[in-house]
């Protein structure tokens, strides 16, 4: 006598599970790494027609109209703008920044962040938009 059984157990397994968690989290990945490099300060950047656009470093001094200082959207007094600079910077291989200047801030708050960067040999990265 035979005995049948009346289920029988597939062996295939289905990738269309894995494929949508993996596409999920390939979107959530793409939106938050968006949001990371945005500033919360408002400054209008001055324009410029370059083309080659670099990358923008994680170390950002901005400057705003009135002459207030930020350092990664922190406010940093004018005296204590270098010695923080220098301790933000002290980590990195080749010590790196942007500044970040409104198009109306004075020329004397920008040449003071760039006469820091002068003196301790720092690469230095002006931000500006494409017209």
């Amino acid at each position: 006598m035979e005995l049948k059984r009346k289920n029988r157990i597939n062996a295939e397994f289905s990738m269309a599970s894995m494929t949508d968690i993996i596409f999920l989290l390939l979107i959530f990945f793409m939106i938050t790494s968006s949001a990371i490099s945005q500033s919360a300060i408002d400054v209008k950047l001055p324009k410029a027609d370059a083309t080659n656009t670099s990358t923008q470093d994680p170390t950002t001094v901005t400057i705003t109209e009135a002459g207030q200082y930020f350092i990664n959207d922190k406010e940093i007094d004018k005296e204590n703008l270098e010695n923080y600079l220098i301790n933000t910077l002290k980590t990195e291989s080749t010590p790196t920044f942007t500044i970040r200047a409104d198009q109306n801030t004075k020329h004397k708050d920008v040449v003071f962040v760039m006469e820091i960067a002068e003196k301790h040999k720092y690469n230095l990265a002006i931000a500006t938009t494409q017209e």
